[in-house]
Formats: structure tokens, C-alpha cells, sequence
């Protein structure tokens, strides 16, 4: 839900509190897959949420590049979010 922009104020806080458990949950997909979608989000909501982006922010810091099995893509997310926090 959070994909199409549904029930965010309600559902991101919960998807940051999996990521700060595990920063590579897994959604439906793949590894890493939950933090794309997260990433992915319009800037405009972290103005009310500034908690959870600190704290995103955080896991997203753990995340090791080296990993040789996540998806390229997810590698290119978490590279750009780690230059460029949400």
C-alpha cells in the first residue's frame, strides 16, 4: 500500500520500525524491496515525520554495498539515499 501512497501516515511509521529491525525486510518481492518502496516516497512526506526520517535515515546507514545478494537495484537505491537522505 504504501507503493501506490496509501495510508501512509498510518503505515510508514510501522515499515520504519521493521527497517530499523531489519533494514533489508523483506515486502513481497526481495530483500531490500520494503526500503525501495519507503525510499521511494515523495519528499513531502517526511515535513510531518521527521522521527521517522531520522530514524530511517539510520538504517539505511547499515546497509552494506558489498552485498553481492541484493538486486542492483536495490544497491542503486540505498547507494543514492545514502549520499542524499530522505
Amino acid at each position: 500500500m504504501l507503493g501506490q501512497r496509501e495510508a501512509v501516515a498510518v503505515l510508514l511509521p510501522l515499515a520504519i520500525d521493521m527497517l530499523v529491525d531489519n533494514p533489508l525486510a523483506e515486502g513481497d518481492f526481495y530483500p531490500g524491496d520494503l526500503l525501495m518502496t519507503v525510499l521511494r516516497l515523495p519528499s513531502s512526506t517526511w515535513i510531518r515525520l521527521q522521527e521517522e526520517r531520522k530514524r530511517l535515515t539510520a538504517a539505511v546507514a547499515t546497509v552494506d554495498l558489498d552485498r553481492a545478494d541484493l538486486p542492483p537495484e536495490v544497491l542503486d537505491t540505498v547507494a543514492v539515499a545514502k549520499q542524499n537522505p530522505v
